[in-house]
């Protein structure tokens, strides 16, 4: 009876230690170039002007590319920016980490709402998009 609880517990332990293989492990960064405003696609383009006052998270593929598009919704203020933190992939998806900046104290800026967004193009990958901020 011992022998058996001894051999349960130890099993327990090392089930614990047993380092799982996370498959959303990441796998490289992926290339891709921020878009200007201009050279965005004109679907795509409608897309987020749709939806520009409230955050948004949207893709589009055209052409052999994929754009990813990240939208912080209505902000009090011009001067807003959004930088690109990470973009790689994984197995299954592209990871798409982005994070907003506000204008410097320094900075003159005009008191009308500005929406900010981001869009980059990147060779297009039959995987899903996730966003993170």
């Amino acid at each position: 009876m011992k022998k058996t609880v001894i051999i349960v517990l130890v099993a327990i332990i090392l089930a614990g230690c047993v380092k799982k293989i996370d498959e959303e492990q990441k796998i490289s960064d992926a290339a891709y170039t921020v878009v200007p405003a201009e050279e965005i696609p004109d679907e795509f383009a409608v897309k987020i002007k749709e939806a520009q006052e409230e955050a948004f998270y949207l893709t589009y593929a055209d052409q052999g590319y994929l754009y990813i598009a990240r939208g912080y919704g209505t902000q009090p203020t011009s001067g807003y920016s959004i930088s690109v933190t990470e973009l790689y992939d994984t197995e299954n998806t592209i990871c798409f980490h982005t994070s907003l900046i506000g204008p410097k104290q320094s900075e003159s800026v005009k008191e009308v709402e500005s929406f900010p967004y981001i869009v980059v193009k990147m060779e297009y990958m039959d995987k899903k998009v996730m966003f993170e901020s």
